[in-house]
């Protein structure tokens, strides 16, 4: 029976997610804090760990990185508000398996754990060959992505035109981009239209490494070399070798790891810690990161010289909500991937909910826009995508983010509001347009709910708590918000 750790101060969550895991026949333990989670993690190490990001005594990304220090393998997957979906990318970085939003919903959390546990099963036993880097995500001659589409914006044309220039040659190539914006796609697509096609792609997250193993990682180690290395183990370097490595978020990697790549670079030869001889490496290298190399260098935080060594061509990708035009078009192939998944048959989305993501600001990207989407398909029955299936702060981002913009410190009159682009689908307040008590107390009732989640970052459990009512009324009169604008 596989062992799931659920870490949450919120008991009722806690005793709603153990009913139904434990109905689904997996061994379910809960913490409500994360000393005491920890604890158990070092005694009993269990087979995946659902971990809310806000605790009462530290968040969600100190207990995945203590995590990561005992069992860098364990699937970890975050529990998150939407306010924190920027935080659940950065945490994705450090080596999270995926993150789920609140509301929770059982069906979506399930299929979620189902993924985790099969990918952690379908992994070889580390008894068996020698350990792979926890961070590589892929270990076999990559394939052309026809999961991946890449957009029709000029922007990604022009991308299109860059790797088919670069893809032949053995230059290493540096991509920049936002998290979740797709830069792991565009080194497999390098991979895929190069001379290396048939070889290894072996993809690195250097955020993910700690600094005590990262060297371990990247080159391997011997037998004895350190405290804990009871079996020699080959490095993702020498894994890659033949193929392609790609190391994202480079900026991360240790400066002591960076003098060792270096040599790298140069030599194309490693050695692995603990050992006495070099081995020789034909492979090439991508990197990427979410920040310009060379403002690093120039502050300290990377090295000059192996940002020259890699800067031989670089790709520039944009966020999402720069190519808007490719949102919809994202989102469709999306929705055509969790039909599959689901063995659902949802046709398209509603012109609202088209609205919505057009005007949406997409913090996460692509990664944001897929969750999103496999949420709305496992709510919705019928034929299309409706507003009910999407989260109520995404359906009134741009007021609360209104809501939550200081006023100008002084000014002499306040500037009249400029009207919204033509066929722009913004919320607005619920209101009747009534002089009556009715409509005062209704607009009165939803400022206090907006504010309530404000105050608990959007936990609706935390903001049911301050309004004095239960989950389920509060998910009530957020729907009714939506009807009272013919949403």
């Amino acid at each position: 029976m596989q062992k799931i750790l659920v870490i949450d101060d919120d008991r009722d969550m806690c005793l709603l997610l153990n009913r139904f895991l434990t109905k689904r026949g997996f061994q379910v333990v809960e913490h409500y804090n994360g000393r005491k989670a920890l604890e158990h993690i070092s005694a009993d190490r269990p087979d995946l760990i659902l971990c809310d990001f806000r605790l009462e005594d530290m968040d969600g990304k100190q207990v995945l990185i203590k995590t990561r220090e005992i069992y860098p393998d364990i699937p970890f997957i975050i529990i998150t508000g939407y306010s924190d979906v920027k935080m659940a990318v950065e945490m994705l970085k450090l080596g999270a398996y995926d993150y789920v939003t609140k509301p929770v919903f059982p069906d979506e959390i399930l299929v979620t754990i189902k993924k985790a546990l099969e990918k952690q099963g379908n992994q070889t036993p580390a008894e068996a060959v020698p350990q792979v880097a926890p961070a590589n995500r892929k270990s076999k001659p990559a394939e052309t992505d026809d999961k991946y589409i890449f957009g029709k914006t000029p922007e990604m044309l022009n991308i299109l035109k860059q790797i088919e220039l670069v893809a032949p040659t053995n230059y290493s190539v540096i991509i920049y981009g936002e998290s979740g914006s797709g830069k792991e796609a565009i080194a497999q697509k390098i991979h895929a239209q190069s001379s290396r096609r048939n070889q290894p792609f072996i993809a690195i997250d250097c955020g993910a490494l700690s600094r005590e193993l990262a060297g371990s990682e990247l080159f391997g180690h011997e037998k004895g070399s350190f405290t804990g290395a009871l079996n020699q183990k080959i490095g993702s370097m020498e894994l890659a070798n033949g193929g392609t490595i790609f190391l994202d978020e480079i900026a991360n990697l240790p400066y002591d790891i960076q003098v060792a790549l270096l040599r790298v670079v140069q030599e194309r030869k490693i050695r692995r810690v603990g050992g006495n001889r070099d081995i020789e490496l034909d492979l090439r290298i991508i990197v990427a990161s979410n920040e310009k190399l060379w403002d690093a260098a120039r502050v300290g935080k990377f090295r000059e010289d192996l940002y020259h060594r890699f800067n031989e061509f670089s790709i520039n990708l944009p966020p999402l909500r720069e190519r808007a035009e490719d949102i919809l078009l994202y989102a469709r192939h999306f929705l055509a991937a969790t039909n599959r998944e689901l063995g659902k048959n949802i046709v398209d989305f509603s012109p609202e909910v088209q609205q919505v993501f057009n005007s949406y600001h997409w913090y996460g990207n692509l990664r944001e826009l897929k969750n999103v989407v496999k949420r709305a398909a496992l709510l919705t029955d019928g034929p299309i995508v409706g507003l009910q299936s999407l989260p109520f702060e995404i359906i009134y981002h741009q007021k609360l983010s209104a809501e939550t913009t200081p006023a100008p410190a002084a000014a002499v009159a306040a500037p009249v509001a400029p009207l919204p682009p033509e066929n722009t689908f913004v919320p607005s307040v619920p209101s009747f347009h009534e002089n009556s008590l009715k409509a005062v107390s209704i607009d009165a009732e939803y400022e206090m709910i907006v504010e309530a989640l404000k105050q608990s970052n959007f936990n609706k459990t935390k903001a049911a708590k301050l309004l004095n009512i239960d989950r389920k009324t509060l998910y009530n009169k957020m729907k009714q918000y939506q009807q009272f604008n013919n949403l």
